[in-house]
């Protein structure tokens, strides 16, 4: 066989990027990676779905289960296309794409007004970011560690309250029940009590461990409805091709943006995937054209995920990125069938059934570690970055004025109403624009910075020793 080393079949090739591995042996490595992104994968569509609405309608089980059916296609097609690249669109690199929880909070703002909103800015925003993924050359260096960090604590705490609002909800009971608390405290328990004890692969899919455990807990309390499965399967059959182009876009201004803002967030949490990917799993430095694939699959494979199959946008799933550093399983091979196995159970739509029948409180107890998980991920970034004076300056301020706005009603009611709708809720836009806009006005230079400092102080003549003074005396009295 001519070049035979590189064209056999060994199992020793899982641990190189090329190369074939017998098939008894690559589906397994493939479907270790599904598992470990199944639950995070069709999760953020589910609490969408169950908010959303399209011309004044809210969304039915049979509707739910179509989309669950297209978000499992577009995130097999994408790992393909990551996976094997067509023009400069994918990196090539051993990359699992899916649905994010980064556009979470927007995607529901946006669907909560009407789906086709959502569908529009979906559509600009993942081309905006697939540009961007074609001149990564030219702004890459913009974006600093620390930005990063202060993004990714905004994005954990945008959702957290989606996470404990599903926590004490299942519709079978009010909200804040003991039985929807009972059942999702059990979930949690479950999945951590499995991610301290398991080892090796089944570790890293504790999740959804314990969303198993959840689901059987919670059909003794009667919460799981097997009549609206039905329905679905009945409606849809066993074997379905995916309804496409299901929702007409809506281009509004606000959206856009903020879409768009969020789309260079996520940008920026690729960059640090695929080079974890190659720093981890295959012992070496990222290129620039794998940066640049990596993004451009990103942007435009979401804006066919909107716009095509009416799902959330896409991007790398960091689980995974996770998966190859403990296993460093990296052959394109392997998780080739991974995505084959995603675009199989798409077509079949009693998956996508079993799914809209999770109760609100089973799915709660298990996004509540995901959703924290986040925000902890950009503390660790945060840290890593280093928080000296101007690092912690920067953070400090984009968070509170990020965050801040969106918890004050009527805070933008005297500006132009594009602001409003791009700020008051999404504090994802709100902390990257202040971060931003601090990084690039403050010098990096400590002596710089420093001086910069104490200009301010002597404008405000503002003494720090004088402020202690009166606080000690303050005190005394």
């Amino acid at each position: 066989m001519k070049n035979g080393s590189k064209h056999e079949s060994r199992v020793e090739n899982v641990y190189r990027l090329e190369g074939r591995v017998p098939v008894s042996r690559a589906i397994p490595f493939g479907l270790q990676h599904v598992l470990a992104m199944f639950v995070a994968n069709v999760a953020p569509l589910i609490i969408i779905a169950s908010v959303a609405v399209y011309d004044g309608q809210p969304f039915s089980a049979v509707e739910t289960a179509r989309l669950i059916q297209n978000c499992m296609l577009i995130a097999g097609i994408g790992t393909l296309v990551q996976l094997y690249p067509l023009w400069r669109i994918g990196s090539g690199l051993p990359i699992v794409m899916g649905l994010s929880f980064t556009f979470l909070a927007a995607c529901m703002a946006a669907a909560s007004r009407d789906y086709g909103i959502m569908i529009g800015a979906i559509i600009v925003g993942g081309l905006f970011e697939g540009v961007l993924g074609l001149t990564a050359h030219y702004w890459r260096k913009i974006i600093s560690p620390l930005l990063s960090s202060c993004v990714v604590v905004a994005i954990g705490l945008s959702i957290l309250n989606v996470g404990v609002s599903s926590f004490g909800n299942s519709g079978a009971y009010p909200m804040g029940s003991w039985q929807n608390l009972v059942v999702a405290t059990i979930t949690l328990v479950a999945a951590l009590v499995f991610h301290i004890k398991m080892k090796g692969v089944a570790k890293q899919m504790y999740v959804l461990l314990g969303l198993i455990v959840g689901y059987i807990v919670s059909i003794f309390f009667g919460m799981v409805d097997f009549g609206a499965m039905g329905d679905t399967i009945r409606e849809m059959g066993v074997f379905s091709v995916p309804q496409l182009f299901a929702f007409r876009p809506k281009f509004e201004a606000g959206p856009i943006v903020s879409f768009c803002l969020v789309f260079i967030v996520s940008a920026v949490e690729t960059i640090g995937d695929t080079t974890a990917a190659c720093t981890g799993g295959l012992g070496r430095d990222i290129t620039e054209r794998e940066v640049s694939g990596s993004l451009c699959c990103d942007g435009f494979m979401s804006a066919i995920s909107g716009g095509v199959f009416g799902c959330s946008p896409i991007t790398s799933f960091s689980q995974n990125v996770g998966l190859i550093a403990m296993t460093h399983v990296v052959n394109r091979f392997c998780i080739m069938f991974g995505a084959l196995a995603m675009i199989l159970g798409g077509l079949f739509p009693p998956i996508g059934a079993f799914f809209t029948t999770l109760p609100d409180c089973v799915l709660g107890g298990c996004t509540v570690i995901m959703f924290g998980s986040i925000m902890m991920a950009g503390i660790k970034m945060m840290m890593d970055a280093g928080l000296n004076n101007r690092n912690t300056l920067i953070a400090a301020t984009a968070i509170c004025l990020g965050v801040g706005v969106t918890q004050v009603e009527g805070f933008f009611d005297y500006l132009p109403p594009i602001i409003g709708e791009i700020f008051a809720g999404n504090m994802v836009a709100g902390v990257f624009v202040v971060g931003l806009i601090m990084e690039l006005l403050l010098p990096k230079d400590p002596a710089k910075y420093e001086a910069v400092i104490e200009h301010i102080e002597e404008e405000l003549d503002f003494d720090p020793s004088l402020a202690y003074e009166h606080e000690e005396e303050k005190e005394a009295e």
